[in-house]
């Protein structure tokens, strides 16, 4: 029996993760942070104390058995590892990749309080990865019910809950409003930190379980939630449309040309390849001095792709501090790295045109921190008399987004007073047999909480259309998740 690991007998060290050098990965759209190989890995699991009581999976917003799957890893069995991780989360290599393990599982790791959390994002991706590489699959028997269920939207709460009602023996129909399925994990993060093929791979995972997607397909235009339920025949329906609907701060001159929201300048990147133009046909008219509104994750993004498109000089305009900026600290300091240079507590207040309809320079003026807001943060005050131009002639603007309206307006949805789509505790909307969960409800979030989200909305689907959830933690005298009262019964459906 192997020695139980203390703080003073594992690794001191958090195992570094090898990246590209600044310099050169400004000119290329590769990954920045390269995966752990199996030494590292092996190194890094051997610092997990492998709690009775983990606190990490308690912080996992899908409650992945994060203890369960680093001692496989620690055993060298990779294939183990990752069937731990599946029975939770099927998009390992994403999520390793793209979530603020910082604030989530590593933020409450418990060797956090003395030494470096352990790396259990880093740890997740190597898994994932090496899923991909060999082919690994956990497609579990599935004997179909004869229920239809339909997904909108095929971003992480999308892709969650079409994998547990697939699993559930349900005919799974994703509907994509673009030509490519994947949502948000597609359209607004870029190559260098989630690659393409890695979506890929996650989304043929799926179509092994048996989900179908429709791209091409705008619900809301086309047809309605409603006509899903009466006239397509879908038992439930799942609404996962993210918020993708940018918000812009309107102040003067923000039509002029050379300005635009982040949410496009991505979208026509990384999902229009307009990065390749003009080998393909998305063009990306771009500045040489760009100035980036906001210090969000997505801001970072823009960013750092508007420097690998050849812009010269590109500037992050943010009204509070270094301290209060909401972007993982990785990607700032990524971003530091590059070349990005930071206005920190600056604020803009017009958009300065050159008299031909074009951005000339972007107005702003210094702030500086009062009492907290409602966010908890110091709210930023304007310092009088601190206006100035920064010379500019692109503007993008990263500050945050907004429901995406189609839905709402197209059926009879009840929402909340921001717009996004209301919902009880068990993610039912006013309607019958329709769900929703992830950013249309909670407004912009992480890829894990949308996927906790489309997990929740599943069990509650399943529980509405009579499914038993083995899954779920048996009641007292139940197996695989049938009460002892309906063992030995059948359930009957009449049409």
């Amino acid at each position: 029996m192997a020695p139980k690991r203390t703080i003073r007998s594992i690794p001191q060290q958090r195992t570094p993760a090898r990246e590209q050098d600044p310099a050169a990965r400004r000119g290329n759209f590769e990954e920045v942070t390269l995966a752990y190989n199996e030494a590292e890995a092996t190194l890094e699991s051997q610092r997990c104390l492998v709690c009775p009581e983990p606190a990490c999976t308690s912080g996992c917003p899908v409650g992945i058995d994060i203890p369960g799957f680093i001692s496989r890893i620690s055993a060298g069995d990779i294939r183990g590892a990752y069937d731990v991780l599946a029975r939770t989360n099927l998009m390992p290599a994403v999520c390793g990749r793209v979530c603020p393990q910082e604030n989530q599982c590593e933020g409450v790791c418990i060797v956090g309080d003395v030494l470096e959390p352990v790396a259990i994002g880093r740890l997740e991706r190597f898994v994932g990865d090496r899923a991909i590489a060999g082919g690994f699959a956990r497609r579990p028997y599935i004997e179909p019910n004869g229920l239809r269920i339909g997904v909108v939207g095929s971003g992480p709460a999308g892709m969650a809950c079409a994998a547990d009602m697939a699993k559930a023996g349900c005919a799974v129909t994703v509907y994509e409003a673009f030509h490519l399925p994947g949502g948000v994990l597609r359209y607004g993060i870029p190559d260098f930190r989630l690659p393409n093929s890695v979506v890929d791979a996650e989304i043929e995972g799926l179509r092994r379980l048996g989900v179908r997607f429709e791209c091409n397909t705008l619900v809301g235009r086309l047809f309605s939630i409603e006509q899903m339920i009466d006239e397509l025949g879908y038992h439930a329906v799942f609404i996962g449309t993210g918020a993708g609907y940018p918000a812009m701060l309107g102040i003067p001159g923000d039509s002029l040309n050379g300005v635009l929201s982040a949410n496009e300048l991505l979208t026509r990147c990384n999902l229009m390849r307009a990065r390749d133009f003009p080998a393909v046909d998305t063009p990306l008219p771009l500045g040489r001095h760009v100035a980036v509104v906001g210090a969000g994750n997505t801001a970072m993004d823009a960013m750092r792709v508007c420097l690998r498109l050849g812009a010269e000089q590109v500037s992050c305009i943010y009204r509070r501090s270094r301290a209060e900026c909401p972007a993982r600290a990785e990607e700032v300091h990524h971003a530091e790295q590059e070349g990005i240079e930071f206005h920190w507590l600056t604020a803009p207040v017009e958009v300065l045109g050159d008299g031909k309809g074009n951005v000339r320079a972007l107005r702003c003026q210094r702030m500086e921190l009062g009492e907290p807001d409602r966010s908890g943060r110091a709210r930023p005050v304007p310092v009088p008399g601190s206006e100035h131009d920064i010379e500019v002639d692109q503007i993008v603007f990263a500050i945050g987004t907004n429901a995406n309206p189609i839905i709402g307006q197209t059926s009879g949805l009840a929402l909340d007073k921001r717009g996004y789509i209301a919902v009880d505790e068990t993610l039912a909307t006013s309607l019958a047999g329709v769900y929703a969960g992830g950013d249309i409800v909670t407004g912009a979030a992480t890829v894990i909480e949308a996927m906790g989200a489309g997990r929740r909305a599943a069990r509650s689907m399943k529980d509405y259309l009579g499914l038993s959830d083995p899954s779920a933690p048996s009641a007292p005298g139940g197996l695989f998740g049938i009460p002892r009262e309906e063992r030995n019964f059948v359930r009957l459906r009449i049409a």
